[in-house]
């Protein structure tokens, strides 16, 4: 941190165009909320290895290099920026493939509050956006015996297209065959601590001196493959998660009684009596706890497998399709001729490289149904294109 050079406050005080705070000069963006500067380097010029960040504050006279978390977009030939509101800048990448094309650089969101409070200092995050929207996370606990893992094995086999498990992040040794990224995402005690302290885990918990827990990002990479992500947690991890940013469904597995809870543990043959006992207390406290702790939105009851399972089934409403992200192969030129914005769309002009018929083309992004952020992905973006701009009397209609 330290005085801004000379130059770099001339450029400031130059003015901005478009009416968004925005100027741009060269490979950079300079955009304006409140008494804030946002300059920011898409590495055009190959220079850079992805995109850089600064700071200037105007009632402070400082230049600042913000600690930046999250996913960093990599370089591009060109880039846009606008203001959303006073929390979040939306950029867009030009000569990208449409679902790398936009990101949110986090200025003043809930998750940056919390990191600046944390780091005690200046802080931006990342988050890419994605197109569409997918259904709920599914948070399931219950105690040991109950038969989750034998509901969620059903789910998984008869949809295996719809559920898919993330993978938990551990900084113990790997044993016989687990393979890292498979089993566990195998870690260093100190990056998972960084990473925790940053944010970046729904839950976790200290077992015999190693770190276990769930990423945000091992979550995301499920929904990025089109899939419906579920998590098979403890209450104590569950009432972590609840009290994260994630939106998902959370769900208790009770047994019809602790006699038959017991007669189930008995029959696996797995467990000493002293494991039994243990596990019974165990189950007592986590029934108690999920009971009266506000945390799960529905309960249901393992008395017979097959109707606990159709009521499972139903109460996650599989007879509605999943609505994943459109998929295109239009790319955005590397130059945007213009970006402006009317209510919650995003209005994207470019020409086309037929030089014998040069026409404007149009890209319309809605912004409308945003869900998520940092440290994860922004989704729930709809973009479509409009041929010409012939056709701009229709534009704001998204065809279906």
């Amino acid at each position: 941190m330290g005085e801004a050079p000379a130059f770099f406050v001339h450029d400031l005080k130059e003015g901005f165009r478009n009416g968004f705070g925005l100027k741009s000069k060269g490979c950079e963006t300079a955009t304006v909320i409140g008494d804030k500067t946002y300059l920011v380097d898409g590495g055009c010029d190959d220079s850079l290895l992805s995109f850089q960040v600064r700071v200037f504050d105007h009632s402070k006279g400082l230049k600042i290099n913000p600690v930046v978390l999250g996913t960093v977009p990599n370089p591009c030939k060109g880039h846009s920026a606008i203001a959303l509101n006073e929390d979040r800048i939306l950029f867009i990448k030009g000569g990208s493939a449409l679902d790398d094309s936009f990101w949110f650089l986090e200025v003043d969101t809930p998750y940056v509050q919390e990191q600046r409070k944390s780091l005690g200092c200046e802080v931006v995050a990342w988050s890419k956006g994605v197109r569409g929207t997918i259904e709920k996370p599914i948070v399931v606990s219950g105690p040991s015996g109950v038969g989750k893992g034998t509901l969620i094995s059903m789910l998984m086999k008869e949809f295996p297209s719809l559920f898919g498990f993330s993978v938990s992040h551990t900084t113990r040794a790997p044993r016989n065959m687990e393979k890292d990224g498979l089993h566990y995402h195998f870690t260093e005690r100190s990056v998972m601590e960084k990473d925790i302290k940053e944010g970046k885990f729904l839950e976790f918990a200290s077992v015999h001196g190693n770190l276990y827990g769930t990423s945000v990002e091992a979550v995301e990479v499920v929904a990025d493959a089109g899939k419906r992500c579920i998590l098979d947690i403890d209450v104590q991890g569950a009432r972590s998660v609840r009290a994260s940013s994630l939106d998902a469904i959370f769900i208790f597995i009770s047994p019809p009684s602790m006699a038959e809870l017991e007669k189930r543990l008995r029959a696996r043959g797995t467990e000493t009596e002293e494991q039994i006992l243990k596990r019974l207390r165990n189950a007592e406290a986590e029934i108690k706890q999920g009971e009266s702790s506000g945390i799960f939105d529905h309960f249901l009851f393992n008395d017979n497998l097959e109707e606990c399972y159709e009521s499972l089934k139903k109460l996650l409403g599989l007879d509605v399709s999943v609505h994943s992200c459109i998929k295109s192969d239009l790319d955005l030129p590397p130059i945007v001729h213009s970006v402006s914005r009317i209510d919650n769309k995003i209005i994207i002009t470019y020409r086309t490289s037929d030089l014998e018929n040069e026409s404007r083309k149009m890209i319309v992004l809605d912004l409308s149904s945003l869900k998520g952020g940092a440290p994860g992905r922004t989704r729930g973006l709809e973009a479509y294109a409009i041929d010409s701009v012939s056709n701009g009397s229709n534009m704001m209609n998204q065809p279906s």
